[in-house]
């Protein structure tokens, strides 16, 4: 009998299921990824120049993941106002986001997570092996300061606009310069 919790634990984490889940207020992982638009991004580069959304994503090409990805494309504009470096990013190969950017029209990078090992370190990673959609705010001091896990593909650019504003993340001015 006592060997069901150590079973069910075993399985558990078999399945993704991350031990110890990050939460607002938590110091975000660090991570390097290649991505989309040639460069090699880092979070501790932002840090204390500019706020961060990483909006994960499980598969380009799937239906839900072209309309988030078409969504910020189209509505880019409204990120932009804000002092923010914006990414989705996904564990599929760098040419195939590099392909699923370009068919959308994304004018900003996708991350490649080849080797899991980020999507792991945001226990985002699920049992099917690719991504759950979520999306993380991190701010200036990088930590993360919300955490949406009900994302709607449709309105993504415009939700991660309204949730930046409610954040209180420094605006641009028409110039691009922090205000």
């Amino acid at each position: 009998m006592r060997a069901w919790p150590l079973v069910f634990g075993v399985l558990a984490l078999s399945a993704g299921v991350s031990a110890a889940e990050l939460r607002v207020g938590d110091v975000a992982p660090d991570f390097v990824l290649p991505a989309t638009d040639g460069k090699t991004y880092r979070l501790a580069d932002f840090r204390g120049r500019e706020a961060v959304v990483l909006a994960w994503f499980p598969k380009a090409y799937t239906y839900g993941c072209t309309i988030e990805c078409r969504s910020l494309a189209e509505s880019g504009h409204l990120l932009k106002q804000f002092r923010v470096a914006y990414f989705m990013a996904s564990v599929d190969p760098l040419e195939t986001n590099k392909s699923f950017g370009l068919a959308q029209g994304a004018d900003f990078p996708l991350l490649s997570d080849a080797t899991k090992t980020t999507a792991r370190a945001y226990g985002v990673l699920n049992a099917a092996g690719v991504a759950n959609r979520h999306t993380f705010y991190i701010g200036l001091d990088g930590r993360i300061t919300a955490i949406d896990r009900d994302i709607n593909p449709a309105t993504s650019a415009a939700d991660i606009a309204a949730t930046l504003a409610r954040l209180g993340v420094p605006r641009r001015d028409p110039d691009g310069r922090v205000e």
